[in-house]
Order: structure tokens, then sequence, then C-alpha cells
């Protein structure tokens, strides 16, 4: 085992805190608490609350009568609606009949996929799955020029629309996808006591709406509103599927969810007694995703389950199986039939599982567990395949503080052993996800800087340069990696273009809403290269297309 040390000061003691993705998002839902008089300081998203829920009308005629009376009832009644019902939901519960096979030759239509710089679909020969990150190697690249100077080509919503209203005061935490001329995302809305979720599909060259989805019914028949999004879509290999998880840190019985991409229904949801933050792994007809543990007191104990790991058969939503382990908020990857996911807080480790269904290992007489390395800290982030290595970052931060000590380290291990091949030593935490590309790894600390790897070096990759993007702004989210050029995001909301050679910043762009900054810290969204465009969520400015000059990788 090799340790590389790229700070100068020996970290001799860790206070560990929550790592989770989701932890970040605790203070902002006890924040949304105190604004419970929300609804009534905006008439139009009362009334469509009311039109949802006629019931609640009635409540509404005693908040105008008594205001106090009216503020008690909206903070403590368990039947309060989403201030924001998406009427684009409602049509695919039939409050409005839909023609969707009408509406689906005019998506076909209006997409016009490939040339004038817009995304092309892929050839059968490339075709696989689009999961966090676009594949295992994790560096969001869809193939396409690499684009710089980077201007706006459009922005979701666009400002002054019907749809922006719809969207108010949702942020855009996940990272988009983009398949076959289409990018698919969801937001999350912190209103009232919850979370809500919308789920999209947008023209990727043009911005436009081609469906939202935030209501369904449940295999009971039981109207459900989706809860906030921090999974990142993945898109079967055929592209008529979209699987992702729901749920936000403290969040409980949320569900792994799969969408027709063409009309934007639900097909099928498997319930979990956790919440799903990170993005499934998709293998042919298997998605394999980890429902994350809700921690509390300053242990950090688990509340309830530990965590578990589960995977599906996409075409009918029958649970394969599910394996316990602690805390797997990291997104999974799988090759050659072993998934491969990090343990976080109360776990510290990488575990390999077997794919196979229960009855097949039963009759091979062998374990789902192939192995379980430990790790220094919890590893949260996505695992990267790299050749016959699996790469995790982890550390001892989390998405809200930095440890008094920070600490963190990007490992390698075996994918058939288990052994720790090799491990860099870093500053501080890397929570997101290692990009790879032609042989250099880009890593995103907690610290603010990003780092490019040697991964050629031996016995242990060097540090090829290290970048700064926004002062001491941490670096929440993995960045995308074309081999040109390096997107990274700071916690604050820049998007910076660095030149992959050297780490110089070429140009930098604010993603958040100039008259509502990122008050949270939550730019946290992947950005994604396809077709010589670069698409990126923010906290408060919405989901964002970026254009410019493409150069060639």
């Amino acid at each position: 085992m090799i340790d590389c040390t790229l700070c100068d000061v020996a970290c001799f003691g860790v206070v560990p805190v929550f790592v989770n993705a989701g932890a970040a998002l605790l203070p902002a839902i006890l924040a949304g608490l105190t604004s419970i008089v929300s609804l009534v300081l905006r008439p139009a998203a009362l009334w469509r609350a009311c039109a949802a829920k006629p019931a609640a009308a009635i409540g509404v005629l005693l908040a105008v009568a008594a205001a106090s009376a009216a503020v008690v009832w909206m903070a403590f009644s368990p039947g309060v609606e989403s201030a924001r019902k998406r009427p684009a939901a409602r049509e695919i519960l039939g409050a409005r009949t839909v023609d969707w096979a009408a509406m689906a030759d005019r998506w076909l239509m209006q997409e016009n996929v490939g040339g004038g710089g817009e995304v092309a679909p892929a050839t059968a020969e490339a075709r696989q799955a689009v999961i966090f990150g676009g594949s295992p190697l994790r560096n969001s690249y869809a193939g396409g020029g690499s684009p710089a100077g980077l201007s706006q080509a459009w922005s979701f919503p666009a400002a002054g629309s019907k749809t922006a209203e719809e969207f108010e005061g949702a942020m855009f935490l996940a990272s988009p996808a983009v398949v076959d001329g289409a990018l698919y995302g969801g937001s999350c809305l912190l209103d009232m006591r919850r979370n809500y979720g919308t789920l999209f599909r947008l023209n990727a060259r043009t911005g436009e709406e081609l469906w939202t989805t935030s209501v369904y019914r449940d295999g009971n028949g039981k109207e459900r509103e989706f809860k906030g999004f921090f999974s990142s879509p993945a898109v079967t290999a055929d592209g008529k599927h979209l699987v992702i998880g729901q749920g936000l840190h403290t969040d409980d019985h949320c569900e792994l969810l799969c969408i027709n991409t063409t009309t934007g229904a639900v097909k099928w949801s498997v319930a979990t007694p956790l919440h799903i933050e990170g993005s499934p792994a998709v293998d042919g007809d298997l998605a394999v995703v980890g429902a994350g543990a809700i921690e509390e007191g300053d242990d950090h104990h688990a509340k309830g389950h530990k965590g578990l790991v589960i995977a599906v058969k996409i075409s009918t939503g029958e649970k394969m199986w599910q394996y316990e382990v602690a805390d797997p908020e990291s997104s999974p990857a799988i090759k050659d039939g072993i998934v491969y996911i990090g343990s976080g807080f109360n776990g510290n480790a990488v575990v390999a599982l077997r794919a196979e269904a229960d009855d097949e290992l039963k009759k091979r007489g062998a374990d789902r567990l192939l192995w379980r390395t430990p790790t220094p800290y919890p590893a949260t982030g996505a695992i990267t395949l790299v050749d016959d290595l699996a790469i995790v970052g982890c550390g001892n931060g989390d998405y809200v503080f930095a440890d008094p000590q920070p600490d963190g380290a990007v490992i390698a291990l075996d994918c058939k052993t288990g052994k720790e091949r090799w491990k860099v030593r870093m500053p501080d935490g890397v929570l997101g996800k290692v990009a790879v590309f032609g042989g250099t790894a880009i890593v995103p600390v907690r610290n603010g800087e990003v780092l490019a790897l040697d991964l050629a070096a031996t016995p242990v990759p060097t540090v090829r340069w290290r970048q700064r993007v926004s002062g001491d702004k941490a670096i929440l989210a993995g960045a995308a990696f074309t081999g040109k050029h390096v997107y990274a995001v700071s916690q604050d909301g820049y998007l910076a273009v660095l030149d992959a050679a050297d780490g110089k910043i070429l140009e930098r762009h604010y993603l958040n809403a100039k008259d509502k900054p990122g008050e949270m810290g939550l730019s946290v969204s992947s950005p994604t290269v396809a077709g010589g465009r670069v698409y990126v969520g923010s906290e408060t400015g919405g989901l964002r297309c970026f254009a410019g000059k493409e150069v060639k990788p």
C-alpha cells in the first residue's frame, strides 16, 4: 500500500461530521419550516394548491379570516398539499385527456437531432446506458466538440414564462443526462414541511419543454407527489426508460422510479424504507442503487435501517435482491457482473457485490459479497472504473461543513480482489466524482481546488496541476472532462472552464440568479458536455445550457 501526501501538515485527529450528500439539505429544510406563511403571501401559488385539492379552499378562507389560525393549520396539518402542483403532472393523472401517441410524434418532429451543433444519436456500436457521469469513467463527456468562449444558449425555465412560475424556488441539484438530442433532469423544491420533486425532458438544443411530471399513482392506485431529486437520472441503452432515486437526507420511505422517456409516465416504482441520493447504475435489464441511512445524534447513529443496496429488473420492476451496506450514498458502477459501491458514514469502505439473482447465487454456492475494503473516511463519492481499478474519493468533510482537521484521499482498488493498489492523499475531502479521460483523473477537493492526476505515473499517480476555481469556496460537484477542457463548478455558483493541459482558468460564468445568490451553497450539479454544449444545474438560476467555439479534443 502506497500513501502519497499532497498536503504539508499531517492530520492527527478526525472530527467527522455528516458526509452524505443530502446532509447539505438539512439546514435548508429547517429554514423552510420558518416560511409557513409563504402561500398566503403568494396568491398564485395558493390558488394552485386549492385547485389541486378543493378541500384546501376551506383552509384558505379561514386563513383570510384569521391569519394566525391559518399559520398554525398550515404548519401542522398532515393534509397540506404542495404549494406548486404542476399542471403537466395533473395531465398524467388523467385530469385532462392527453393523446400521448400524437404528442410523441410531435416531439420527434421537434427534436431534429443531428447536425448544426446539435446532439446526434449514438451509433449502434457505441450504444450503452447513460449513467451519472455518462459512463463508469465519470467524465460527463458524451462526444462532440469541447466548447470554449461560452455564452448562454438557453435556460430552463425561461425567465418570465409560465413554467418559471411553476418552478419558482426550485433547485436543480441533479446532473442532467443528454441522450439522442433530449435532456433529462430533476429538480427539488423545499416548501412548507417537506420537499417536492419534478422530472422533465427538454429538447437539448433549444431547451423546449417536452414533458414535466411531479405526480403519479403508485401500485395501489394512490396519487403521490415526487419527493425532491438529488439523485441524477440514468437512461437505458435503448433510450426508452429513465431510472432515478428520490428523496433527500432526512427523508424516509422513498422510491426508485422508472419513467417512460417518451411520455414521462411512471412505469414502476420500488419502495425503500430510506432515501436514494446516489444515482443508479444500469447494466442491460438491471438497475442497482444504494438507499442511504438517516443519521441522528452526535455519533451519527443510523436511525432505523443502516442502509441497503437494491437491484431491480428494469423491464418488470421486480426487485431481484437487496443487501445491507452501511449508508451506501455512493453512485455504484457495474462491470462483468460485479457491482461496486461506496459505504458512507459508519461504513468507511468500498464493497463489491455479485449482481446475479439470489437463486442463481444459491445454485453456485456463492455469496453476494465478493469483497469489502475499508477506507480511511466515508466513501460517498461515485465509483469510477478504469481498466481493472475501482477508484473512489473519500474525506472527513461534508456538503455543509469543513472538518476542523480536513483530510481526504483518492483510492484505487483492484476490481477482482479489492486490494488497495494506490492511495493519493488529498488536503480535504473528495465528495464529487473522479473524472477520467485519456490517462488523467480530475479530482474535486472540498478545499476549493481541482487537481489533475497522471494515472500513468508509477507506482502512484502524480499531480500534474492544481487550481482553485473561486478562492477558498469548496468544490462539491464532480467536473466534466473532455481531454481538452475541464468544466468545474464552485460552491458559490461559478462554472469555470480550465485548460486541461495546465489547469489555467480560461473563463468563468455565474450560474445562480443575480438577484438570488445561492445562500445555501448547493451548487452541486456536475456539468455535462454533449454535442459541443455544456449543461449544468444551479441552486437559484435554473438549468443552463452554454454554447461556444467547439475545439476538437
